[in-house]
């Protein structure tokens, strides 16, 4: 079959561009280092450098929420749950829960919406250097008098469960709690691995790799799953917090290109 010059130049033209978006030519360009990520990876090339936030301890907390299956990628939760808002990665414990653990005390109608026992949950505790009081949303963490502030997330993936041996999602509210006049959580989980820290940005369904996160963050993800009881989330919901969550969200998939990660060292 012959085909004409002006055909084979389209037909190469055409080729360039499916080549040039493959190899991520439709990635946002000019942002620093963006997040999630697989925290088992080192790897990044994003030469944007900032200090990393001073110590949760050393912080206001501002806000708390939950994320349905996790958005980071580490070696407690790599069980991949699809593509999407409603994607992520699950905890490597999923399918080995009892039918007990499995059982849904609430029917389905829980205070705390978008989870069930047997759900996987990244949890971001957020802190900042403005002085603030904890609120509703990201925009509780900064204020007129400190639009650009040093951010931090303290990071830990459940299991959610319905155990009451488990973990209790209450142990790691608010509650007004304060130490040293900051405002802070009442405990951050440990037992579950060094956390990993690195640079990164905010996260969320609404950013991509084609869409980034202006915003800086110094990121603290501990890298293995742990047990939450689900009746704990439930409690925390229908007793109220002043982050006003009542539902888990969606998650911003996982960022691959070495071009929009930083090193972690």
């Amino acid at each position: 079959m012959k085909i004409s010059i002006r055909t084979f130049a389209s037909i190469c033209i055409m080729v360039f561009v499916v080549a040039s978006q493959a190899n991520g030519a439709e990635l946002c360009q000019g942002f620093g280092p963006q997040t999630p990520r697989d925290i088992a990876s080192t790897a990044g090339t994003n030469a944007r450098i900032f200090s990393l936030a001073p110590a949760a301890s050393k912080m206001n907390l501002c806000n708390i929420h939950t994320h349905t299956n996790a958005e980071h990628k580490g070696p407690g939760f790599s069980i991949s749950a699809g593509t999407g808002e409603h994607g992520g990665f699950k905890c490597n414990e999923s399918g080995t829960l009892t039918k007990a653990e499995l059982e849904d005390p609430s029917q389905g109608h829980g205070a705390f919406h978008g989870i069930k026992p047997g759900d996987t949950i990244e949890v971001h505790w957020v802190h900042t250097s403005c002085d603030i009081k904890p609120g509703k949303g990201l925009g509780s963490c900064l204020s007129k008098a400190c639009a650009n502030p040093d951010l931090r997330v303290e990071t830990q993936v459940f299991l959610v469960v319905n155990d009451p041996k488990a973990l209790k999602f209450t142990d790691f509210a608010y509650a007004g709690y304060m130490v040293g006049g900051l405002h802070q959580a009442k405990s951050l989980p440990s037992g579950t691995g060094q956390p990993v820290v690195f640079a990164g940005s905010t996260t969320g369904p609404k950013y991509t790799q084609a869409v980034c996160s202006p915003l800086q963050v110094t990121w603290s993800v501990r890298p293995n799953c742990t047990k939450v009881d689900v009746n704990s989330l439930y409690k925390w919901a229908k007793d109220g917090n002043v982050f006003e969550e009542d539902h888990s969200h969606g998650v911003r998939q996982l960022v691959t290109a070495p071009e929009l990660l930083a090193p972690i060292k």
